[in-house]
């Protein structure tokens, strides 16, 4: 493999898992100051128009057109709830990047086919598989949760967000990490026995 892309490969991917660790930091230190509106989307109305005896908290505004509600002056639970549904997917893509930074940094300074690369590839994949539907959940449970404490009649219960696909790619590099492990322990055996 070429050392020289695998480097530019896991100083770039470094960096993104530091900038997507800034954009982290960054998101919840300006929402921590934020003292203006907070606002969530929901699916629940989206095709019906608004009547005056909708079912909203004081303070709150809705929009049938745009599904969307908005607290003038939001409580600590539903700035923190409005935090959760951004914050866990922007902390999972950094980790998520940083364990891919490691795995392309044991690639080129070991080379692809060991035993450390295996271990990491099976690290990585066991986070995203796990990470997927967890980070979703979280995130899925923050909004209903914020849309509930608006509008307590609409709320529909937690749901998981985000590309639960991600899974299966998670999955994918466990097999493949196994795979190569098995690979790299026959081919020790081999060396050991010419």
């Amino acid at each position: 493999m070429n050392t020289r892309l695998t480097r530019t490969l896991a100083s770039a991917t470094f960096a993104l898992a530091v900038l997507s660790g800034l954009a982290f930091i960054g998101t919840g230190v300006t929402h921590i100051l934020d003292d203006g509106a907070v606002c969530a989307q929901t699916g629940f109305w989206k095709n019906a128009s608004l009547a005056d005896n909708l079912p909203v908290s004081t303070g709150v505004e809705a929009s049938s057109s745009a599904a969307r509600l908005c607290q003038d002056s939001p409580s600590t639970g539903q700035r923190a709830a409005d935090l959760g549904s951004e914050l866990p997917w922007l902390l999972f893509g950094s980790l998520a990047l940083l364990l891919f930074s490691r795995l392309l940094k044991a690639v080129q300074e070991k080379g692809p086919f060991t035993e450390d690369v295996s271990q990491r590839l099976c690290v990585l994949g066991w986070f995203v598989a796990v990470g997927t539907p967890l980070t979703g959940l979280v995130a899925g449970w923050s909004q209903s949760w914020l849309v509930g404490s608006m509008a307590p009649m609409v709320s529909s219960g937690p749901t998981v967000s985000g590309p639960l696909v991600l899974v299966l790619a998670g999955l994918a590099a466990v097999i493949m990490g196994k795979i190569m492990r098995e690979g790299v322990r026959m081919r020790e055996d081999l060396e050991g026995t010419i």
